[in-house]
């Protein structure tokens, strides 16, 4: 469980980053909304406690609870389904001891985990139908309770993590190229038929952020395109260097309240408009080292199991990061995706730093030197197969 490590072998660089991008975190929030400045500081610091001290653990023997992490996962995301708390149309929320959480935040880091085991267990046969039938199964029941809340955009996430997982993992390009063969065409076809009034594909409201963001010009869907205008708009009047965090500015759209969600789905609005184009490219980067280390601790990591920990973890963070920024900067259909470690949100920063705590200990164990006996080194056979 616990087990002595070396200082040197810490990745404090991956540390640095965090908390520097959360320190972001809790200054924006707190320029979105004052009152909510408290609640992000505190998550914050309490997530990378939880982080420093998960860090700790061996994550092979955290592995071992996997199965029942999964199933335990699939308890919570049904109970949402059958005492969850609406808001905004739809139920993603379950209260626990007086804690009101999103299940799936958590859920994204528990199936990283699940997968990564399950690819462990069957290294060498990732690519029998069998297998990908199976991991494929796995995948859709949690998917399904997550899609019915409803809940589009995270469904979406979690499909995209789990494919970069599987390819990591070492899934043969000829199922690559089946899934595509086959999810083009369905992808047409749905987009086809959402965008008829009469659907019943999806939600009334997930149609009309679609339609706004194809007909953005319509006005029967200027309520769901003003949002992201107004974004673009707070995101340029920065210009280089903002106008300075918590500026009283009348035109600003953070203060006037010309945005809703800003602390959580449009915070990279405020970062546009307080901090400028330096900030917000900034905060862009904070976001790539972040991933980049995670990378580059999965080239490192001492069997395949550490390395799809890490590829999940950076696919997690890289493509939440693409939808947030996407959405503020009307590149994207809007949708409620929250900008890792800087959005307002306990249970995301909780979760986000939980899974980084496992990144770090897949660093701190990394690949043991000199395994490979000394006459295959001689011989040049001790190479990856």
């Amino acid at each position: 469980m616990l087990r002595q490590y070396r200082l040197r072998d810490y990745n404090f660089r991956l540390v640095l980053w965090l908390v520097t991008l959360s320190a972001l975190g809790v200054l924006l929030v707190g320029s979105a909304e004052a009152s909510l400045q408290r609640k992000q500081m505190f998550g914050t610091a309490s997530g990378i406690i939880l982080m420093l001290i998960i860090s700790l653990f061996d994550f092979s023997w955290v592995l071992q609870f996997t199965r029942l992490m999964y199933l335990a996962n699939l308890v919570m995301l049904a109970a949402v389904r059958l005492a969850g708390y609406s808001s905004h149309g739809a139920t993603r929320w379950i209260t626990i001891g007086g804690l009101r959480f999103q299940p799936v935040e958590l859920s994204k880091i528990i199936l990283i985990l699940f997968f990564a085991k399950f690819f462990m267990e069957h290294e060498n046969d990732l690519n029998k139908f069998s297998v990908v039938l199976r991991a494929l199964l796995l995948l859709a029941l949690p998917l399904i309770l997550v899609y019915l809340q409803p809940d589009m955009k995270d469904t979406i996430t979690i499909t995209a993590v789990f494919a970069v997982m599987y390819y990591a993992a070492g899934l043969s390009y000829k199922y690559i190229g089946a899934v595509l063969i086959v999810v083009i065409p369905l992808v047409i076809i749905f987009m086809s038929i959402v965008v008829q009034p009469e659907q019943t594909l999806i939600k009334d409201y997930q149609r009309k952020r679609i339609m706004a963001f194809l007909n953005p010009d319509n006005e029967e869907y200027t309520d769901d395109t003003t949002q992201q205008n107004n974004s673009v708009i707070a995101i340029g009047s920065g210009m280089l260097s903002g106008k300075g965090l918590n500026n009283s500015e009348v035109d600003s759209a953070n203060k006037g309240n010309f945005i809703s969600e800003i602390e959580t789905d449009f915070i990279f609005a405020v970062a546009g408009e307080e901090l400028g184009f330096m900030g917000s490219v900034g905060i862009v980067i904070l976001l790539l080292l972040i991933v980049l280390e995670c990378l580059l601790i999965s080239v490192r990591a001492k069997d395949l199991s550490g390395k799809i920990i890490c590829c999940g973890m950076g696919a997690l963070v890289s493509f939440q990061s693409f939808v947030n920024i996407g959405v503020a900067t009307r590149m994207l259909p809007n949708t409620g995706t929250p900008l890792p470690f800087v959005s307002y949100g306990v249970t995301s920063i909780w979760t986000l730093f939980m899974g980084m705590g496992v990144v770090l200990n897949v660093g701190l164990q990394g690949k043991i030197r000199f395994a490979v006996p000394p006459e295959r080194r001689r011989n040049g056979r001790g190479g990856r197969r």
